[in-house]
């Protein structure tokens, strides 16, 4: 059924497995996964109660009605009931995680890295004019044995 020059399929799926992009693809959901508890704790634990002391906790009672008489719920439901409270708490939370984790890891991140890439040029800097500085030492030391030879005479 294969032919030499072809993988087999179980070699195949390994070789698939086995590449750092999926590899990095799943660390990434496992820590994505747990970062959301984290990030959700906080929003529920902090975000909600501040914003509750101003409002209201449950934004899913409001709605409004299309069409009268919106009674009963279900099959038994009349009339065309907009859900708008429950669109808008969904909207809230979204806008509440998103800044939690943009001032929580992003900036933070971000400041950080920033910090390590001037760290890296200000050694990459260094480096060079140490470079630059040893070359001139050692025309420097060259110039000075020619001239401890006798006339200045460059024989190379």
């Amino acid at each position: 059924m294969s032919d030499n020059n072809q993988p087999g399929i179980w070699e195949g799926f390994k070789a698939f497995i086995m590449r750092g992009n999926v590899i990095d693809l799943a660390v990434a959901v496992v820590i994505g996964a747990a970062f959301t508890n984290i990030v959700n704790s906080v929003v529920k634990g902090i975000i909600n109660p501040l914003v509750g002391a101003v409002g209201t906790k449950n934004l899913d009672s409001y709605s409004s009605c299309l069409e009268a008489p919106c009674t009963g719920s279900g099959s038994n439901a009349k009339g065309i009931e907009l859900m708008w409270g429950s669109v808008l708490g969904a909207t809230l939370q979204f806008l509440i995680t998103a800044t939690v984790v943009y001032f929580l890891m992003v900036l933070p991140m971000a400041k950080f890295l920033a910090r390590q890439a001037a760290r890296q040029k200000a050694r990459e800097g260094t480096k060079e004019v140490m470079e630059v500085t040893e070359l001139e030492v050692l025309k420097e030391i060259r110039n000075e044995l020619v001239a401890q030879r006798g006339q200045g005479r460059r024989d190379y």
